[in-house]
């Protein structure tokens, strides 16, 4: 088969791979699409330091079953099996679990083939639009953020970030009901793009102009964008972290103790909320269409991911495409 390599920063490459062969338990997998990750672009410049020479990346997918051609995607989350995390549907807390894309050990989806346990291909509708499925893990990620925030009538939200993170925590944040939501981007066309999901898209300068939010998902990660969540909450306001943009960040202390803000984590999403975001693309909710911006042939993605680590190629969402 063919795969997409990582050789190290900036070098990506298509190589010929053994193909995969599923052992006891797994479902082999003919890759349709997978998208490219904010995670996977930090991987490829060598930023994050969580993707390895040698390895194959990629965990936002869309596939069919070899053996009977069924449309699923995959939860790239897999626990170890074992332990009370696992045993409470929460594989994203298990101390020894496997993520696809990251671990270098295990199959991943910037290939032509795939093999997956079972208990993780989360099966589609056949006549789904091809491309929604590869949203369902961003989707997923949203989903878990505005949970992890409580997000519910009469809440108003500050979504940091206008990316497919930010996209989906504002989505979910709408499913959640939410009274008003917010997303603050700098970057122009993904001010438009949340425009035209309905929501007030916002430049950053701009937030103190915004009434004090009830919760913030901050879909960046980083000092500032914590920051700017902080000055734009109310007292008593919940920030939800779940942007990985810097490993450490400085924060006050005070505004968080003396105003009673709650910081919380938010890292990918139960078995669950993977299959009940699975559930509602499969629904076709409004606003998927506007979610991916481009599609390339697998021979393109070396091209696609300099590109987009350059920016040249000013896109929210590109998908892989691993066959015809």
């Amino acid at each position: 088969m063919r795969a997409l390599v990582f050789r190290g920063p900036s070098d990506l490459v298509v190589a010929d791979r053994p193909d995969p062969v599923p052992d006891a338990g797994e479902v082999l997998l003919r890759i349709v699409a997978t998208g490219i990750c904010g995670s996977d672009l930090h991987g490829y410049t060598g930023e994050n330091g969580r993707r390895h020479p040698g390895q194959v990346m990629g965990h936002e997918t869309v596939a069919r079953t070899a053996d009977t051609g069924r449309l699923v995607t995959v939860n790239p989350v897999m626990g170890c099996g074992d332990c009370p995390a696992c045993a409470a549907g929460t594989e994203q807390l298990c101390a020894r679990r496997r993520v696809i894309g990251v671990d270098p050990s295990v199959s991943s989806a910037f290939a032509e083939l795939m093999v997956a346990p079972a208990a993780n291909v989360v099966p589609l509708p056949d006549d789904l639009p091809e491309e929604y499925g590869a949203l369902v893990e961003p989707l997923a990620v949203g989903h878990h953020a505005a949970l992890r925030g409580q997000v519910g009538a009469g809440d108003r939200v500050l979504v940091v970030g206008g990316g497919p993170i930010g996209q989906a925590a504002a989505l979910a944040a709408r499913r959640a009901g939410a009274t008003a939501i917010a997303v603050s981007e700098p970057s122009a066309s993904r001010r438009a793009l949340v425009d035209r999901l309905g929501f007030a898209a916002v430049e950053p300068g701009a937030l103190a102009d915004l009434d004090p939010v009830t919760v913030v998902l901050d879909a960046v990660g980083s000092t500032a964008s914590l920051r700017d969540g902080l000055a734009a909450s109310t007292l008593g306001a919940r920030i939800v972290l779940v942007g990985m943009n810097a490993p450490q960040v400085s924060l006050s202390a005070y505004e968080i103790s003396t105003q009673e803000r709650s910081i919380v984590g938010s890292f990918c999403y139960t078995s669950r909320e993977f299959a009940d975001t699975a559930a509602w693309v499969a629904s076709r909710p409004p606003g998927l269409e506007s979610l991916v911006d481009d599609q390339v042939p697998f021979d393109e993605a070396p091209r696609a991911f300099a590109r987009l680590a350059s920016g040249e190629l000013d896109a929210s969402k590109v998908l892989v495409r691993c066959q015809p």
